[in-house]
């Protein structure tokens, strides 16, 4: 499924960087918002005459793009807690190295004795970033005909694109359409160290089995054996799942099967784990197994250990919008106002773009289970 193309050669497009006084944009914003209240006949007048300036599309250009940067940081953004996010410098590919080694128990060394040297291994992850992008165009009759509601939803559209593309760029590390990521998740899967992890099973999420997959995450090891002491933190769940994630994680006692017919309740130490739950929409989207509604994934803190990268370039974090100038002139050669629009169509153009990157990391830091068996 694509949600956006690659968008290139945007020549005649140019940033929205033109330094305006901050008293002219609140005066656009307030002219936009008719905060004046005038009557509909003189608003419409005042709007049309100010798109005829030369200031005005930059002042719009800048009132879109603080819109779009203010939903593009309050919206919900549930993957990044789990997943690794860095910068990068360009779109050249970056390597991840993984060095492991003198971490783990020390050898004994005799009285005059030499000292060991420590093994080492190295191995990489590898990622690069891509651009992302879209336009979106207004016909100069929708600007006289309707001249606020053309304007009124484009921040948020471009903004939600822009969102959409990182989720569900970044789910796709994690899941497939046919279930968790076979680049990330195996019964077993071998790592770019050489080391051979089970990390996928078949659990429905139980608190016990939720027990379970924490204790096999805390019991994977490195390429030389040493325990990492993996801590599951965050539980990432589609949807479907939700409720039962929440009922397990906030309850204070669990039901208990005993000799029977007895049952009786014990303490639900799971929800002093510190366990975080994340909804994350996009799971049952890409997965069409059949399976996409009962499958749930464990992830470790980043800091402890990433199993997922994700990478923004570099000045280049949040998405940008910018303006294509006008092709036109008038008779006498003077140039025209943006939006008077190009002279094929008399189409205003604007275009968004978002840079994003990513790869699948260490498995040992995460587990997923397809929840198709219901005792562990």
């Amino acid at each position: 499924m694509e949600f956006l193309k690659l968008m290139e050669d945007w020549q005649g497009f140019s940033p929205i960087t033109r330094k305006i006084d901050e008293a002219a944009i609140a005066k656009a914003v307030d002219l936009l918002g008719n905060k004046a209240n005038d009557p509909l006949h003189l608003h419409e007048f005042k709007v049309k005459e100010a798109i005829t300036t030369t200031d005005f599309p930059y002042l719009l250009g800048q009132v879109l793009e603080r819109d779009i940067l203010a939903r593009y940081q309050t919206a919900p953004c549930n993957w990044a807690p789990y997943v690794k996010i860095r910068n990068v410098k360009d779109f050249r590919t970056v390597n991840l190295e993984k060095v492991q080694g003198n971490d783990n128990i020390l050898d004994r060394v005799l009285e005059k004795g030499e000292y060991p040297v420590s093994a080492m291994s190295n191995a990489r992850y590898s990622l690069s970033v891509l651009k992302y992008g879209r336009q979106f165009d207004i016909s100069w009759e929708s600007i006289i005909n309707d001249y606020l509601d053309a304007f009124g939803d484009i921040p948020q559209r471009f903004a939600d694109a822009a969102i959409n593309t990182e989720a569900y760029n970044t789910t796709g590390l994690i899941t497939s359409a046919t279930g968790p990521n076979a680049l990330l998740y195996g019964a077993t899967i071998t790592d770019v160290d050489g080391g051979a992890i089970t990390n996928r099973g078949t659990l429905q999420l139980t608190a016990t089995n939720l027990a379970t997959t924490m204790n096999l995450m805390a019991a994977q090891q490195d390429i030389l054996g040493k325990p990492l002491g993996i801590r599951a933190v965050h539980l990432v769940v589609p949807p479907a799942l939700e409720i039962a994630a929440r009922q397990i994680i906030t309850s204070t006692e669990l039901r208990v099967t005993m000799t029977y017919p007895q049952a009786g309740y014990t303490k639900n130490v799971l929800a002093e784990m510190g366990l975080q739950i994340h909804v994350n929409p996009w799971l049952p989207v890409i997965d069409v197994s059949g399976n996409g509604n009962t499958t749930w994934y464990l992830f470790a803190e980043p800091s402890q250990g990433a199993a997922v990268h994700v990478a923004r370039l570099r000045g280049h974090e949040q998405p940008e919008i910018c303006m294509k100038a006008s092709d036109k002139v008038t008779a006498a050669g003077g140039n025209l106002s943006p939006f008077s629009g190009d002279f094929a169509t008399d189409n205003i153009f604007y275009r968004v773009r978002v840079v994003w990157g990513g790869v699948a990391g260490d498995p040992r830091f995460t587990y997923a289970q397809i929840g198709t068996t219901a005792v562990s």
